[in-house]
C-alpha cells in the first residue's frame, strides 16, 4: 500500500496577487526563485505550459554539472487565484514519490497576497514530506526576495523621468529583499 503524507504552508507576501501568479507562471521569473540556493535554474531550462493538461519542467543545475529535473502537469489553472499541478505522476507513480500541489492566492490587506500551498504526496512517508516542506520553504524565501526586487524595480522605473536610465535591479535587490524577507510571515502546519 502506498504511503501518503500532506502539509500546508501559508505565507503572506508583500506583492499584488497578479505579481505572485506571474512568478509561478512566467518561465523567466520562475527560474529566478525555483530551487534551493545551491542550484541555479536557467530560464532556458524551464518550460511552463500553463493550461489544464499542460506540462511543466524545470532543470536545476549544481556544481560540477550536476543536474536534476523536476516535472509534472497542470490540473487546474484559474489565474490569478489558483493553480493545481503535479510533481511526477501521482496517478501512476510506480515506486517514485509524486504529489499534487494546490496553490491559492488571495488578495490581502494593503495590496499583499496570502499564498496557501498544500501538497499531498503519494509514496511519501512523513520524513520525506518534512524534507519537501523544508525545501519549499527555502524556495519561498527566494520567491519573496524575487518579488521584492520586482517591486523595487517597478517603483524605481515609475519614479524616473522618461529620459533617465532605469535603476538596475541588482542595485536595489539586497536592501529590498532583506526588507521583504523580514516582513513576510510564514506558517507551516500539517493539513487538517
Amino acid at each position: 500500500m502506498a504511503q501518503t503524507a500532506e502539509y500546508e504552508i501559508v505565507l503572506h507576501l508583500d506583492a499584488p496577487r497578479e505579481q505572485v501568479y506571474a512568478a509561478w507562471t512566467t518561465p523567466g521569473r520562475f527560474a529566478r526563485w525555483f530551487g534551493p540556493r545551491i542550484f541555479t535554474t536557467p530560464a532556458d531550462r524551464v518550460a511552463l505550459d500553463v493550461r489544464p493538461g499542460g506540462a511543466w519542467q524545470a532543470t536545476l543545475v549544481g556544481e560540477e554539472g550536476f543536474e536534476v529535473t523536476l516535472q509534472g502537469a497542470y490540473r487546474e489553472v484559474a489565474g490569478p487565484g489558483r493553480l493545481v499541478f503535479t510533481t511526477g505522476d501521482p496517478d501512476n507513480p510506480g515506486d517514485a514519490p509524486a504529489s499534487v500541489v494546490t496553490l491559492t492566492l488571495e488578495e490581502g490587506e494593503g495590496g499583499g497576497t496570502t499564498m496557501r500551498f498544500h501538497q499531498f504526496g503519494v509514496n511519501t512517508d512523513q520524513e520525506h514530506a518534512e524534507q519537501a516542506r523544508a525545501g519549499w520553504l527555502e524556495f519561498f524565501e527566494r520567491l519573496a526576495e524575487h518579488l521584492a526586487v520586482q517591486a523595487a524595480s517597478s517603483q524605481a522605473a515609475s519614479s524616473q523621468p522618461v529620459s533617465s536610465q532605469p535603476v538596475s535591479s541588482q542595485c536595489v535587490s539586497s536592501q529590498a529583499a532583506a526588507s521583504l524577507a523580514t516582513s513576510s510571515k510564514v506558517s507551516s502546519q500539517p493539513a487538517a
